[in-house]
């Protein structure tokens, strides 16, 4: 079964899709804290380079090093937890560290920086990256949550050039952030995660088809029973705080959107039939021993294209999505 590469994997070979947003909001889709009504850019651009490169720096001696210490300060939300993940593992099964790892570069740099009221504030990055494909481009969720905290990671995804969508903005170039409870999307984007671990297990038509709604549903049915091995799978919407929808409007009307969702898969053997485990990070991992069964939990983030209701098509698009292990449960 071909599954979505983890960030280990982004760094020691070739890169998988991903996408890029910006929003985090209330249900109410506002945000105002302290009293702040002012509608003011996320940041200045220098701010954004800054932390772009104050990031960069710590993201590079945290995988060189496999120390999770050295960026958690740098990471939050889906990334974080990917992140957090594999450097957990590459501990274990590197101590002394990764030598073969390539310091990440990101040029060409273009800032995409709404106008909002209050905290969080954040931006996105849009860079060439010295790994993967050279027609991919590595988009990155800043955000923050008040003037005296430090600017963290919270969606890293890659997709390729042409994917990444021309964003509304006014006449200064400031972007324009979408609400969770946008009513004129064909999804509202505080909706979007729990659609689609309902889509998963049900099936239906509110995501296009493809690698990672139709193809993955199908891929989990012919996996579901093997020989000796049954596979049951749970999924769940991530929907809270750093977790929360972030997305942008795009010059058509409708939105790029990013969002978070937690996945299980269990394994349980038949009697006598083993099971075995033969990935170091999921080794690294776990917990117990998979004597009779075995539970992956990873994290997925997902970015898509939310149309407008006015779109002849009201299909959900993904353009990316990037899964990490995170746990794993053996009993």
């Amino acid at each position: 079964m071909k599954t979505p590469r983890t960030l280990r994997r982004l760094d020691r070979s070739a890169l998988i899709a991903a996408s890029v947003t910006v929003l985090s909001v209330t249900a109410s889709g506002c945000v105002v804290v302290h009293g702040e009504r002012e509608i003011l850019p996320g940041a200045t651009k220098t701010e954004a380079a800054r932390a772009l490169k104050d990031f960069t720096a710590a993201y590079n001696e945290a995988n060189a090093a496999n120390d999770a210490s050295l960026d958690a300060d740098r990471v939050t939300g889906a990334l974080g937890d990917i992140d957090g993940a594999k450097l957990k593992a590459g501990e274990k099964n590197q101590p002394d560290g990764n030598p073969d790892y390539v310091p990440l570069k990101l040029t060409d740099t273009e800032f995409t920086i709404p106008e909002k009221a209050g905290w969080p504030r954040w931006f996105v990055t849009d860079s060439q990256a010295n790994k993967g494909r050279g027609e991919d481009r590595w988009l990155l969720v800043f955000t923050r949550g008040g003037a005296n905290e430090v600017w963290q990671v919270s969606y890293l995804t890659i997709m390729p050039a042409d994917d990444v969508p021309e964003f509304r903005k006014d006449e200064d170039g400031w972007a324009e952030p979408v609400t969770a409870n946008a009513a004129d999307l064909a999804v509202a984007p505080r909706s979007l995660s729990s659609d689609y671990a309902t889509y998963l297990k049900d099936g239906g038509d509110i995501f296009a088809p493809g690698t990672h709604t139709s193809k993955w549903r199908s891929d989990r049915a012919k996996n579901a029973r093997r020989p000796g091995l049954a596979q049951q799978y749970i999924d769940e919407p991530l929907t809270s705080g750093d977790y929360a929808p972030v997305g942008l409007r795009t010059a058509d009307g409708g939105a790029l959107v990013f969002f978070t969702t937690r996945h299980y898969q269990k394994q349980t053997a038949a009697q006598g039939v083993p099971i075995n485990v033969t990935s170091a990070d999921v080794q690294a991992l776990m917990t117990g021993e998979p004597k009779q069964s075995l539970t992956l939990e990873s994290i997925s983030n997902q970015a898509v294209l939310d149309p407008p209701k006015t779109a002849p098509d009201q299909q959900v698009r993904f353009l990316s999505r990037i899964e990490g292990l995170t746990g794993a449960k053996g009993e």
